[in-house]
């Protein structure tokens, strides 16, 4: 018995498009698409989640000393702990490097303005949006997973194809 559907795809190509289909929904918050594609989509998704409500508090502090202006001082600086660093470097292994968009009447230089320091939008989002709001409702509820939930649609026009809505909770 198969452990995951096929899709009717080599394997390169349904990596691919899971890749895909699993960094929009994060991005997004919602993915319209089959239903056989959405359950797959599911697994991967929520698997991230997970990943990251388990490992956004690991924060290590530390000091350095730089030198600004002829004067040396000590500047506190928070990083990733080994096992938020482990996560992180999985999960941008796994997913799509989607680059944030420019708004509507935003100019360029206030559009590099905004996204100078973030090197990977997608992963900043599950780490700082996602988590925190998940296990905070594990805290609350007591329950873990059940990140996104699987809509029924009608068929698809063309071919039947069932459809269906994934959206993050």
């Amino acid at each position: 018995m198969a452990t995951q559907r096929k899709l009717g795809k080599a394997t390169d190509a349904r990596r691919a498009l899971l890749k895909n289909q699993v960094s929009q929904l994060l991005w997004n918050g919602k993915l319209e698409t089959t239903e056989a594609r959405a359950k797959e989509v599911q697994k991967l998704a929520e698997k991230y989640i997970t990943l990251a409500v388990n490992t956004y508090k690991d924060t290590v502090e530390v000091s350095k000393t730089k030198i600004v202006k002829g004067k040396e001082t000590t500047v506190t600086v928070i990083n990733d702990g080994p096992k938020k660093l482990a996560a992180r470097r999985r999960l941008i292994a796994n997913l799509a490097d989607l680059q944030e968009t420019r708004l509507p009447k935003e100019s360029a230089t206030e559009y590099k303005l905004r996204t100078k320091t973030v090197r990977h939008p997608l992963i900043e989002k599950l780490f700082n949006e996602y988590a925190p709001k998940f296990d905070k409702k594990a805290e609350e509820g007591g329950q873990r997973g059940g990140y996104t939930a699987i809509y029924k649609e009608n068929n698809r026009r063309g071919d039947g194809a069932e459809m269906a809505l994934i959206v993050v909770l």
